[in-house]
């Protein structure tokens, strides 16, 4: 399933690249709707390039027929990300902890001016669940999940940006 998503920060782009790459942002984090506080594994820089690994835990509700099929303590994922700061611009792929096998999911997000002050997040990616009969209704739940997981992600940014200007 193809999906496209995107929001609006009201804060410089260069200002909202920065809080993604630094670490201090992720322990900000209170649980966010359907997610636990996202754990930060690793974070690398090379030059321009800063690849982060974080672990993310489903705390949403779950269908009975997906309950069926799939333990809901076992809805965690590392998103390894790479952060091209020059670009504005994050390559990412989720990765199971847990039912590796049956999920798959990539995709990029770029950064884009939108005025002097703001910016626009735009978001696409692929993400397929290989399941009889729930694969599609396990899709369309996380790309939902993920659009609210993003929208929720700004304020959180226009408040980190806000409280860490120089």
């Amino acid at each position: 399933m193809r999906f496209q998503l995107q929001q609006r920060i009201d804060a410089p782009v260069d200002a909202v690249v920065a809080a993604f790459v630094d670490p201090g942002f992720y322990e900000s984090f209170e649980a966010l709707p359907n997610l636990g506080r996202p754990e930060l594994l690793s974070r690398e820089e090379k030059g321009a390039v800063v690849r982060m690994r974080v672990r993310y835990r489903f705390t949403g509700e779950l269908s009975s027929a997906v309950r069926a099929v799939i333990d809901p303590q076992k809805l965690t994922w590392v998103e390894e990300a790479d952060h091209d700061l020059a670009a504005g611009r994050v390559s990412f792929r989720m990765i199971a902890d847990h039912y590796a096998d049956r999920f798959k999911s990539s995709g990029t997000y770029r950064f884009d001016p939108a005025g002097d002050t703001a910016t626009t997040r735009n978001c696409t990616g692929d993400i397929e669940i290989r399941m009889p009969l729930v694969g599609r209704r396990v899709e369309n739940a996380i790309v939902s999940g993920l659009r609210e997981h993003l929208d929720s992600e700004v304020d959180l940014v226009e408040r980190w940006v806000a409280d860490h200007r120089g």
